[in-house]
């Protein structure tokens, strides 16, 4: 042991000769000497240690593996550094712990064996390795794409796994490319002059949108953060990339709705405007219909009261028939009125009956004879005696009846209207023709359209909802109705309805 006393030139030498932490032990694990480095490094006074086993500077939870490696190295007795590919870990005096290096040395001195270890406190390395791992880490795992390029050659450096999952190259196989492989909006000497401003200074980062092509050929749209940086003394550059598939999928599916919302606005503001005419239209027609009829009944009403003689009695007959055939105009109006109404509202509630065609049509003829003109007559349908209907009754008479009153009100005097009937794959097929005005070629398309009259039709009375009205019911029912007419030689609408209820939607 006098051989590791202060006093000792070889000691001195040894101890003082290097500024780390040096400690002697024997092969028993006894400090047998340390340097004033080792004893500052651990928290201990000078000569606290001596005597003391080895494991006073090491924690608790290593002495075993400690022990082991030691044995085994006492054996080999050669000189390595201790705890290669492992952490190691020293123990102040305060029991406190930090990382350490630890070189060892074999040696012997009198027939004695001896281990000098040279202690080097890594904290502030370690930690720096600790900082470059979770930065090393943060590059690797960012969701975000990183690459790095030669702001020379373009050569990729280094890409993070998130763009390499992404774009769908290996870290070898970018190396190989640049940039301009993998953006197809892009030529080398397109790129070069995009990130000028970067390698010249005029811009600390620039930012843009392109798109990135994957290895099997797929694209996607990305946001480009680039920024210049210095690696081995040579300028490259930094890419962050963002992809924005779902951003720009959001943003045209934004612009589409914007799209739709601004027609649908248009339409709504089309329709509002076209509600106002038919508004307008609407009271016009009601002010008209409704005063020339009123008118008429008044004036029959007082003449009536002027025959109050018996032999005048024909004379009052004629008036209360003009009476009673414009009070059922009136009231044909205002059921047409309530028919929109209802239609618009969603409030129609159909009901479904059997019943015998010519229960429906009997009735209708019978009212439609107080509306016809002097020599006018109805055609009555033969053969319609054993058909029998599954359908709302009162909505095949209003169809019937409309469709019968316009044959009369658009022919003139001395002429016939006919109604055939027949079955025609399980639908009733009706046809009511006429040998009136017709309607004009050009305005044939607009016919169904609610408040429309054509051009030759305007000076008799009429609405113009009727049609709309017997079209939309009949569509609701599974039903259709069509038309074909010629002007100044008449026309002819045929309706079909199902006959049973199977065929009712």
């Amino acid at each position: 042991m006098e051989v590791f006393k202060k006093g000792s030139n070889v000691f001195r030498i040894l101890s003082e000769a290097v500024s780390e932490g040096i400690i002697f032990v024997n092969h028993q694990q006894i400090i047998v000497a340390t340097n004033k480095a080792a004893n500052m490094l651990f928290g201990y006074a000078e000569e606290e240690l001596i005597g003391q086993h080895l494991d006073i500077l090491i924690p608790e939870k290593y002495h075993s593996d400690h022990h082991k490696h030691v044995k085994g190295f006492m054996k080999g007795s050669d000189k390595r550094q201790m705890g290669h590919g492992r952490d190691l870990y020293g123990k102040r005096k305060d029991g406190s712990q930090f990382p350490v290096e630890v070189g060892l040395n074999p040696f012997t001195i009198y027939e004695n064996d001896y281990v000098m270890a040279l202690v080097i406190d890594i904290s502030v390395r370690k930690k720096a390795e600790q900082e470059l791992k979770h930065w090393a880490e943060i590059f690797n795992e960012s969701l975000n794409e990183i690459f790095i390029f030669d702001a020379a050659s373009l050569k990729f450096l280094d890409v993070n796994r998130g763009a390499q999952r992404n774009i769908g190259f290996s870290l070898d196989e970018l190396r190989g490319l640049t940039p301009v492989d993998i953006k197809p909006d892009f030529d080398e000497v397109t790129f070069h002059n995009t990130i000028e401003p970067l390698l010249n200074g005029e811009k600390e980062k620039l930012k843009f949108n392109t798109t990135h092509q994957r290895k099997d050929g797929s694209t996607y749209p990305v946001e480009v953060h680039l920024q210049k940086t210095v690696r081995d003394n040579k300028d490259t550059l930094v890419a962050i990339i963002l992809d924005i598939t779902e951003r720009v999928e959001y943003t045209d599916k934004l612009e589409k709705e914007v799209v739709e919302r601004t027609r649908q606005l248009q339409d709504a503001l089309a329709k509002e405007k076209e509600l106002g005419e038919l508004k307008t239209k609407f009271l016009s027609l009601v002010s008209h219909e409704f005063k020339t009829p009123l008118s008429g009944i008044l004036t029959s009403a007082t003449l009536a009261g002027k025959y109050t003689k018996t032999d005048q009695q024909e004379k009052r007959d004629k008036h209360l028939k003009t009476i009673t055939s414009k009070v059922k105009y009136l009231n044909n109006i205002i059921n047409d009125f309530l028919s929109i109404e209802r239609l618009e509202s969603g409030n129609v509630n159909y009901k479904f009956s059997t019943f015998p065609l010519s229960k429906v049509v009997n009735e209708v003829i019978y009212d439609a004879n107080m509306l016809l003109k002097e020599g006018q007559s109805i055609a009555y349908p033969e053969g319609i005696d054993n058909i029998v209907v599954d359908f709302d009754e009162k909505i095949l008479e209003l169809v019937l009846t409309n469709l019968i009153n316009n044959a009369i009100k658009y022919s003139s005097e001395h002429t016939t209207i006919k109604i055939v009937a027949e079955i025609i794959d399980d639908k009733l097929k009706v046809m009511i023709s006429d040998e009136g005005i017709g309607i004009p070629k050009e305005e044939q398309k607009y016919i169904f359209n609610r408040y429309f009259r054509a051009e030759n039709a305007l000076l008799d009375q009429g609405t113009g909802i009727g049609l709309n009205i017997v079209k939309t019911h009949l569509e609701k029912l599974g039903g259709t109705i069509t038309f074909r007419s010629i002007e100044n030689e008449g026309s002819t609408f045929a309706i079909t309805v199902p006959l049973n209820i199977e065929n009712k939607l």
